[in-house]
């Protein structure tokens, strides 16, 4: 199918997906993080507290995302993301107007959760049960949403902070959350897949069978894949988290690295459309083992930058990991444990990366504290994603062989 054909054919459905992708930037590290020096400075906290109330508040969200992800499986997209968009402004704007730094717990958990959490978890099994033959073109455009957020956001916010309170600017992102409702609910008027026809439209996994979350959780495979989940979310949120920190020890200011995000973010852009065709050419089972190694070659860069252009070249391999992480993991669900309970699945997994992001930033922040500094903390990262790697090239290399022959 010629990309222009399926853009057409499929726009309405495609579009609601990059919003709420777009929409779940509000939550997400890379733009909470920018006011870390503000909230910081306002509430009196360290590093190692700051990240230690960012743990606790997300960690708090991934036990909440076991139920509430399963959600996906029981109710529409128009019904269910309307008020999860809710939720995310009132977390805006309680950011706005907390005052003590016992209410940052708080206002974390529900900034995670609906952002980070339900609104992209919403957007993603729905690409994945929506699509099959297409999954990995749908899951790559709809994810364009993240990369728009990512480029663009940090970049307009640091700049308004300039003349902005950055409380008011919270207030703003509850704004443009409440606006997203309508443009979702005229863009899924007739959503593509009805709970009536749900059962005649899943994709069948392992063994040509739909598996429930209580069999995936025990089978094997699922925990080969845990370090390969945990270890983006958590180190490319411990990244941005950090990253007033990290540009005063390579002695540029934020605003420097910042202006960086939109070459990342092209980069990632590239890595997630050409995984999403990969994806639809080759499957999952060929390509996912492999998708850490630029990772690991990204931290040891950042480890030892010594240059505008050294920091630039770790963003690139950076950018290869996160494109491909926003395809085939959501992919490789679907593939490997079909449709039909995809929602219940893909939020345990949900929840593991969303603890992986709970996990980096109090991690890194007690070893800055500790006297470990992010230069060796991002070696010892490194090692992490070559275990991850082994990890999945085994747990891959035997489950490939009980996928359905379509597959």
């Amino acid at each position: 199918m010629k990309i222009l054909d399926f853009l057409r054919g499929n726009l309405p459905w495609l579009s609601a997906g990059m919003l709420l992708t777009f929409l779940s930037s509000f939550g997400q590290t890379f733009f909470i993080s920018i006011f870390a020096g503000e909230i910081r400075e306002g509430f009196d906290l360290t590093h190692g507290q700051w990240g230690g109330i960012y743990t606790l508040g997300t960690a708090a969200s991934a036990l909440v995302m076991v139920w509430a992800g399963g959600l996906t499986d029981q109710f529409r997209v128009r019904g269910l993301a309307p008020i999860i968009l809710v939720l995310l402004a009132l977390s805006c704007v309680a950011m706005a107007l907390n005052p003590v730094w016992w209410g940052l717990i708080l206002v974390i958990f529900a900034l995670r959760f609906t952002g980070q959490g339900m609104t992209s978890h919403i957007a993603l099994v729905a690409m994945s049960r929506w699509f099959v033959a297409t999954r990995g073109k749908a899951l790559s455009i709809a994810t364009l949403g993240f990369a728009v957020g990512e480029a663009l956001l940090p970049l307009i916010f640091v700049a308004l902070m300039v003349f902005i309170d950055w409380r008011l600017l919270w207030l703003a992102a509850a704004a443009l959350a409440l606006m997203g409702i309508p443009f979702i609910l005229g863009l899924l008027r007739a959503e593509r897949t009805p709970q009536s026809v749900a059962e005649q439209s899943q994709a069948t996994g392992m063994d040509d069978r739909q598996w429930t979350r209580n069999q995936a959780m025990r089978h094997w495979l699922f925990w080969f894949m845990i370090p390969a989940l945990l270890g983006p979310s958590a180190f490319n949120t411990a990244f941005f988290f950090h990253q007033v920190h990290y540009a005063e020890i390579k002695g540029i200011a934020n605003v420097e690295l910042v202006a960086m995000y939109p070459f990342y973010t092209v980069i990632g852009i590239a890595a997630m459309l050409g995984s999403g065709w990969a994806l639809d050419r080759f499957g999952t089972a060929r390509l996912i083992p492999f998708m850490q190694i630029p990772m690991v070659i990204g931290f040891v860069i950042f480890a030892y930058a010594g240059s505008i252009f050294a920091l630039l070249a770790g963003l690139f391999f950076f950018a290869l990991t996160t494109g491909f992480n926003t395809t085939l993991p959501n992919a490789f669900w679907a593939e490997f444990y079909g449709t039909r309970y995809l929602g219940s699945i893909k939020a345990m997994a949900a929840a593991v990366m969303v603890f992986g992001s709970a996990i980096g930033p109090g991690l890194t922040g007690w070893g800055i504290d500790a006297g470990l500094g992010l230069e060796s903390q991002y070696v010892l990262v490194a090692i992490y994603f070559l275990f991850s790697t082994v990890m999945m090239v085994i747990g891959i290399g035997r489950a490939k062989h009980v996928l359905p022959r379509a597959a």
